[in-house]
């Protein structure tokens, strides 16, 4: 198994033959003075190094004394490195990670473990040797945006679920998570001012069964368990279509004013609000502030794809006004790539994620609008792999592991380079998937060659090299009890 397997590939790697440092019963974790976010960085690390290596890896704040035997994280103001940028320098007798923010000692905390046998993921104690390979390396993302969006509104998936998904997607560097909370089967977020949203269209789900939504602590728990780990949470209120759950709950969101039936069916495009009526927009003014309100993250996802009852200028009315209304409670809007019907503010963001549909993505940056790209052929995680998966979908085609790595952000539109794209994102949606495990099976392996697309350099990047270092994180995941699909395009270790 290579010792520098590291997913997503670093910017620089320089080996040191021979070296190795190896963590024992006096080895610590020492943080900068004075900072409490690279204190809850080391003790973060300190508490997934501890279950499997039974290590008491005590975290103190470094002295002017010279470390040995320790694992150092040091904030530089070095500006180079930007915000997650880091450097991770490992000798025989110490392991140093510096950043110039305590987001990049979080990301470089991901290759350190990395770098650690896989044994080091588990819940159990495991006998080691627990070794770092010597050497340097220097790292900082090619994008600001590296996301994955979680589809709890067809399923609904409970806290300590969302949760665990938070742990994989810092273990890939990812900083985005993207909570798909409403849709035409449930509506997952309580909100005060509008109680039977949840409590009435939250208590289903595609097939039927109780459904679920979140509490505003519960969602609150939720933000600030992702934020602990730099990633930020961006929730989604679908909005104008895609809306059944709001439409059964209040019957004045309809045009005729009858409340709507629940739904559990997986089709699309027969919902929309009733756009020309102001109490859609008292509707919305406080459910997004609301939102808004618990979400310290920049941005709310106003959705706005698939809305096949609204004529083009119904659409575009509705979507200036709504971005407006999130503008109004201190956040940027984004939302899927329909949005760009209308006339944009400069700080709204459109989601890119199918070249068959509406809205004029490149006109669009061209007026200085900045994109997210989730193509579905190749981001769309809910795509089956082949014809034998059981799971998943496929009015996108099949989406293999080469298939998510093998694609460049900046070729993917014609005359939209890097300087137009925020980020990158994959999707799950959760139509077929029901349990946390199908969620896992359908996210990995493909989600960390998204991951790899937004961190690394593209000059860099070869499938060949990819698949190894890819194969070695299959006993970490074992490791930590993830259910993964074992791609034949992948040499698995035995």
């Amino acid at each position: 198994m290579p010792a520098w397997a590291i997913v997503p590939a670093p910017v620089s790697v320089e080996a040191a033959e021979g070296t190795w440092f190896t963590l024992g019963r006096s080895t610590r974790i020492l943080t900068p003075p004075g900072s409490a976010e690279a204190a809850a960085a080391g003790e973060l690390l300190a508490g997934v190094l501890r279950r499997s290596t039974g290590l008491p890896l005590p975290v103190s704040a470094a002295t002017a004394a010279a470390p040995g035997d320790a694992i150092s994280l040091e904030l530089t103001g070095d500006g180079r490195l930007g915000d997650e940028g880091y450097e991770l320098a490992v000798t025989g007798e110490t392991a140093t990670l510096r950043a110039s923010r305590p987001a990049g000692l979080s990301m470089g905390a991901q290759t350190l473990r990395q770098l650690l046998p896989p044994a080091v993921e588990a819940t159990t104690l495991r006998p080691g040797p627990w070794r770092l390979p010597g050497g340097r390396v220097a790292d900082r993302p090619r994008f600001a945006w590296r996301g994955a969006m979680l589809d709890v509104a067809r399923h609904f998936f409970t806290v300590a679920e969302v949760k665990r998904f938070i742990d994989l997607l810092a273990l890939y560097k990812l900083n985005v998570l993207h909570l798909h909370l409403t849709d035409d089967q449930g509506w997952r977020i309580a909100i005060h001012s509008r109680p039977r949203l949840a409590t009435h269209g939250g208590s289903t789900q595609v097939g039927g069964g109780p459904g679920g939504h979140y509490t505003q602590r519960q969602y609150a728990e939720i933000v600030a368990y992702a934020r602990d780990r730099y990633v930020t949470v961006v929730p989604e209120v679908d909005v104008p279509g895609h809306t059944n759950a709001a439409l059964a709950s209040y019957a004045e969101l309809n045009c005729d004013g009858r409340a709507r039936r629940r739904y559990t069916g997986t089709k699309v495009g027969f919902s929309s609000l009733c756009v020309e009526e102001q109490v859609t927009y008292r509707f919305l003014d406080e459910v997004l502030g609301e939102l808004a309100a618990l979400t310290p993250g920049p941005y709310l996802h106003v959705g706005g794809d698939e809305v096949q009852t609204l004529s083009d200028e119904q659409y575009a009315a509705f979507v200036e006004r709504v971005q407006r209304i999130v503008r109004a409670h201190g956040k940027r809007a984004i939302g899927w790539q329909e949005i760009t019907k209308a006339k944009l503010l400069p700080d709204t963001v459109a989601q890119y994620w199918d070249h068959r549909i509406g809205g004029d993505v490149v006109r669009a940056t061209r007026q200085g609008t900045r994109l997210v790209l989730s193509p579905a052929e190749r981001a769309y995680l809910d795509m089956k792999y082949d014809e034998r998966t059981t799971l998943g979908l496929e009015w996108a085609g099949h989406v293999e592991v080469r298939d998510a790595y093998e694609w460049d952000p900046s070729t993917l539109l014609d005359g939209v380079g890097d300087d137009r794209v925020l980020g990158v994102e994959s999707q799950l949606w959760s139509e077929t998937l029901e349990r946390i495990e199908d969620v896992e099976y359908m996210t990995f392996p493909r989600l960390p060659g998204i991951a790899e697309v937004g961190w690394s350099p593209a000059a860099g990047r070869r499938w060949d090299d990819y698949r190894r270092r890819l194969a070695a994180h299959g006993p970490r995941w074992s490791a930590m009890a993830v259910h993964y699909y074992r791609s034949p395009q992948v040499p698995w270790p035995d």
